[in-house]
């Protein structure tokens, strides 16, 4: 298994550039062709009022007009951060759908779609409130989410599992595998409630090492019982093991009328300190 295609969301946001460059070099890593998808804003009807003249007549012109100028500086980020990696394939896609509809249309033919993490100090004119997770139970793919903060190299060393025997989290394990190949310490951590019976764990946890070393993956295990929120908990563990990467399983509920995701989704996501690959 490996990554042929990879898909990433480029925005107007001030991380851009760097997911930009995470992106070429995940892309170069893995041989891979890289797509930059530019979702133009044109049917959001999120343009900002402070972008457009108060004294334009034709509010609808001037606010298509502002949206391809953004696109068109969107695009030479896009083309400048590439010029780093001349061995890379790749192609813009500039697409003037919704964004979370777009995302998910386009990830479905690439194989990990990088997504940018929400919040923190990153200005934007274009919010994307709730749109990792929304893509991620949509797409049917594995996502990538790069922090808000930090710098972060694309081939990880120290790569953390979070199992807890799931659909979700086997998913998200078996989508992670050209990366755990190519790391020096893999940790399966397995999750569990303080009240939790599991004494089939360790039988499973045998299996699963073996399943793993039959693909050239090295990896240790561990077990993380708690009583307190279980993404803090594995935010902590990270930060013990010194882990660089972390895979997981996403998890969450069918959308009425908003997305609800998950509690430990939804803490991880937000507090996330390494990149996270999630799968659902």
């Amino acid at each position: 298994m490996s990554y042929k295609t990879i898909l990433v969301h480029v925005d107007n946001s001030s991380r851009c550039a760097t997911r930009i460059a995470f992106a070429g070099a995940l892309a170069n890593e893995h041989g891979a062709h890289l797509v930059g998808l530019l979702p133009t804003g044109l049917y959001e009807g999120s343009i900002p009022a402070g972008m457009i003249d108060t004294g334009a007549s034709d509010y609808i012109a001037e606010s298509a007009a502002y949206l391809k100028r953004r696109a068109e500086n969107i695009a030479d980020v896009f083309r400048t951060g590439m010029e780093a990696w001349p061995s890379v394939s790749f192609e813009l896609r500039q697409v003037d759908g919704l964004a979370t509809d777009t995302l998910i249309d386009h990830g479905r033919t690439s194989d990990l779609v990088l997504l940018g993490q929400e919040g923190g100090a990153t200005p934007t004119d274009a919010p994307s409130h709730g749109l990792v997770g929304e893509v991620m139970l949509g797409l049917g793919r594995p996502v990538l989410v790069v922090p808000y903060a930090g710098e972060f190299k694309a081939s990880p060393r120290r790569i953390v599992v979070a199992w807890n025997r799931s659909r979700e989290a086997a998913i998200a394990l078996h989508a992670a595998l050209p990366m755990l190949s190519r790391a020096d310490q893999v940790t399966l951590l397995q999750l569990a409630g303080k009240s939790e019976d599991d004494s089939a764990g360790p039988l499973l946890q045998l299996h699963l090492s073996d399943w793993l070393e039959r693909h050239g993956v090295s990896a240790t295990t561990d077990r993380l019982v708690c009583d307190v929120p279980m993404s803090d908990a594995l935010l902590s563990r990270i930060c013990d093991l010194q882990g660089d990467f972390l895979v997981m399983g996403g998890y969450g509920h069918s959308r009425v009328r908003e997305l609800v995701l998950g509690g430990m989704t939804r803490g991880i996501l937000e507090h996330m300190t390494v990149p996270v690959l999630m799968a659902h």
